[in-house]
């Protein structure tokens, strides 16, 4: 992927500062007792490591530390989505407003609750922002997910999050889960999830349209780390049983072929998911 002429996001939200204090690993038995004390209490765990000196949190500005290669490059594709989707978004006499990135190492607290890096990348919709621990993209390459370009897709995957929310498209499947059965509210997550990788998809044909940011492979490693996490893969993998009533995401082939449509289509109409209530 051609990227280091790229723009820089300023959306960026360093947060890879709070370290656990004294060499603590997140593994540590007083670590874990905190956490899980303070989620028992209903309280924000990060407050109560905070107290018991687990943490350092220095008073930093929002793009501080932001110096290593991996970051810039999420920034610079962050920022290229910013670019396409305001313009995507205009051309729909829409006004894009671009999410915050934050990056974490360990341990987070959104709007969305308290998270630690083992559910990777997430969007969290009441405060607009994406989540990410950087260590996640070794664990994708050791899925298979390897290369930039695999990288810069889920980034986009997360923005399409974020894209849903602005359409108002979240809050409708939100509404619709709290009236059905669980089997059909991850029905409707799946959807959701395909719908996201769609317009993953979107963004990446007219990026390159308009600043020709692929190079030979690149589509290949995006869809590559598409199907590596599949909910069948990662279920088989896991050693559990393959049960799709179970999927939350889609499987290997969904989100792999839900990508590939954003890619050649460069529509959002394409990426409905929602319609066809036979065909995901």
């Amino acid at each position: 992927m051609r990227w280091k002429t790229g723009r820089r996001s300023t959306n960026v939200e360093d947060r890879r500062g709070r370290r656990l204090g004294g060499g603590l690993k997140l593994g540590s038995g007083a670590t874990l007792l905190i956490i899980v004390l303070a989620l028992f209490l209903g309280q924000d765990p990060l407050q109560f490591l905070e107290t018991a000196g687990e943490f350092s949190v220095p008073a930093t500005d929002q793009t501080a530390g932001i110096t290593d290669e991996q970051a810039e490059f999420i920034s610079v594709v962050l920022a290229d989505t910013e670019d396409t989707w305001t313009c995507l978004f205009g051309q729909e006499g829409r006004q894009y407003a671009p999410p915050t990135l934050v990056l974490f190492s360990d341990l987070v607290q959104s709007a969305c609750g308290f998270n630690s890096a083992a559910v990777g990348p997430f969007y969290c919709p009441p405060d607009r922002k994406v989540y990410i621990d950087l260590s996640f993209f070794r664990d994708l390459s050791r899925l298979g997910g390897q290369g930039d370009f695999a990288r810069a897709y889920v980034l986009a995957h997360e923005v399409g999050h974020h894209v849903q929310n602005l359409l108002g498209i979240s809050d409708q499947v939100t509404a619709l889960q709290s009236s059905v059965t669980q089997a059909q509210a991850d029905a409707l997550s799946v959807r959701l999830e395909l719908q996201a990788d769609c317009l993953a998809g979107v963004w990446a044909h007219h990026a390159d349209r308009q600043r020709q940011i692929l190079e030979s492979g690149d589509i290949e490693e995006a869809l590559a780390a598409a199907a590596a996490v599949g909910d069948d893969r990662l279920l088989k993998m896991s050693g559990r049983a393959v049960t799709p009533e179970s999927f939350t995401h889609g499987t290997s082939e969904q989100r792999a072929r839900r990508l590939r449509t954003g890619l050649s289509s460069g529509s959002l109409q394409a990426c409905d998911t929602f319609s066809d209530l036979n065909n995901r």
